[in-house]
């Protein structure tokens, strides 16, 4: 029986790799094999030049393996950080989904789904700030939307708050980065709140928030509330003093309005009791009586007759 499908296409210490991934981030990103735990698992191999020196990389796999007892579900578990040879390897969760880029599909989503990602992505930032982490890199390509739904952002961009040394490589992905970090201030934890609210911005618009303000979300799409513009708007603040001021506190916001939103909806659907002549009702309606009124002149006519 062939096992071609499965063959190793390299080794790395315990892990069969099998297949190549896209990566977001720096290095190379393999599905793999465990080994030892029988499971699936992600590796992403670092360039050699990325820790430059024994010191460099012995301090990057201590700021990696601080991660490992980070655990969220909206956040993917690192389970390992080692080397293999002269190259440094991390192995985490392998998640089945697609990026959130994919996942958006080029239009604007539906505001609630929106509010939903939001709230799921706002929450593992606000456990990682707990943690003493900032991600600093978090962009549509970065997060996972998984089979079931669920938005996962990586591990290995999160960045202890002492920060990691930037001579060593490209550690995030600077796409979304905060108004404060364009003009090279030192970022912090409104910096990656700033992050979320930009991915929400585009999530709703399909548009990529200007650094100097931006207009409500619900300018380029009407069904966006005016509350959720009101958050969003507040999170995108130029000025970080003007933001929420934890992740935390936003992701409390967030929840509070898509519970809101929801009640909402169930009162609109309220609305149209049985018996009410709504509009999906209304061509049936006339319908019947059209009918009605149609049998009875013909009733009429053969009594007549």
């Amino acid at each position: 029986m062939s096992t071609a499908s499965t063959a190793p296409i390299g080794v790395i210490a315990r892990y069969n790799l099998l297949e190549r991934l896209e990566p977001s981030g720096p290095g190379e990103l393999f599905r793999a094999r465990d080994t030892h735990r029988g499971r699936t698992v992600a590796i992403r191999l670092l360039p050699t030049d990325y820790a430059d020196g024994l010191d460099a990389r012995q301090q990057l796999l201590a700021d990696a393996r601080s991660l490992i007892a980070l655990s969220h579900p909206n956040i993917t578990t690192l389970f390992e950080a080692g080397e293999h040879g002269a190259q440094v390897y991390v192995a985490f969760e392998f998640v089945r989904g697609r990026s959130l880029r994919s996942e958006m599909a080029n239009r604007p989503m539906n505001p609630r789904r929106a509010l939903e990602l939001a709230i799921q992505i706002t929450d593992a930032v606000a456990e990682a700030h707990s943690a003493g982490f900032a991600h600093g890199g978090l962009s549509p390509e970065s997060v996972t939307v998984t089979e079931k739904g669920h938005a996962k952002i990586p591990t290995f961009h999160l960045a202890s708050l002492v920060g990691f040394d930037p001579a060593a490589g490209e550690m995030s992905l600077m796409d979304y980065r905060s108004p404060e970090e364009e003009r090279g201030e030192a970022p912090d934890d409104r910096s990656d709140i700033y992050s979320v609210a930009a991915i929400a911005y585009e999530m709703l618009t399909t548009r990529r928030p200007p650094l100097r303000g931006a207009s409500a979300p619900s300018v380029w799409n009407p069904r966006v509330p005016k509350e959720l513009d009101e958050v969003v708007l507040r999170a995108l603040a130029p000025n970080p003093s003007s933001r929420n001021q934890s992740a935390a506190a936003l992701a409390a916001e967030l929840r509070s309005l898509a519970g809101m939103l929801a009640a909402r909806g169930a009162a609109e659907d309220d609305d149209e009791l049985p018996g009410e002549a709504t509009s999906s009702s209304r061509p049936m309606l006339a319908a019947v009586v059209v009918l009605v009124i149609l049998a009875a002149v013909v009733a009429w006519w053969f009594m007549r007759s």
